[in-house]
């Protein structure tokens, strides 16, 4: 478990250093939208035109995304902010040595981790006693955390998406 920790710290200390430069958004469009649920974040889409256009399909479904922004609001707007825009230092460290909640909305750090990063560090709460971010295991499901997640991908420009696309692809080889 240990071993896993500090792997998954690495990750994310890795993943913070680069700039936004470093992830190279895809060319392409979405395709059909999906109502499919989360695992639709991961399927390919088409050619299109347009370099901001979405490389890949989102999560579409209304349900899922409306589910989502619900249990944000419920769960993670106290400390992330209600639309995810985090704390405006987010970068600095607090009076207690960790850094405050990070901006979900796509302009910050969120969509350099790979999904099952997001996942972990979901469930599991800050890596390294880095931030004061809970472990919300024992509160929701898979489902939920799925939702979240989509809710909160779908305030990202597509330029992020797209980057997220990529970091998230290579994680899975």
């Amino acid at each position: 478990m240990r071993v896993c920790v500090l792997a998954m710290t690495v990750m994310l200390l890795a993943a913070c250093g680069r700039s936004s430069d470093d992830a190279q958004p895809m060319n392409g469009s979405s395709g059909q939208q999906s109502s499919s649920g989360p695992r639709s974040m991961m399927s390919g889409g088409g050619a299109t035109t347009g370099a901001d256009a979405p490389a890949v399909e989102r999560v579409r479904d209304s349900f899922e995304i409306r589910h989502g922004a619900r249990l944000f609001e419920a769960n993670c707007a106290t400390c992330h902010g209600s639309q995810g825009q985090g704390d405006p230092n987010w970068r600095q460290r607090g009076p207690d040595g960790k850094f405050p909640p990070p901006p979900l909305n796509g302009t910050g750090h969120a969509w350099h981790h790979p999904l099952k990063m997001l996942k972990y560090v979901i469930k599991n709460g800050s890596p390294g006693g880095q931030g004061n971010m809970p472990a919300w295991k024992d509160k929701l499901s898979d489902r939920e955390i799925d939702a979240i997640i989509a809710w909160f991908q779908s305030q990202w420009p597509d330029h992020a998406y797209n980057a997220w696309y990529q970091i998230n692809r290579r994680s899975m080889q």
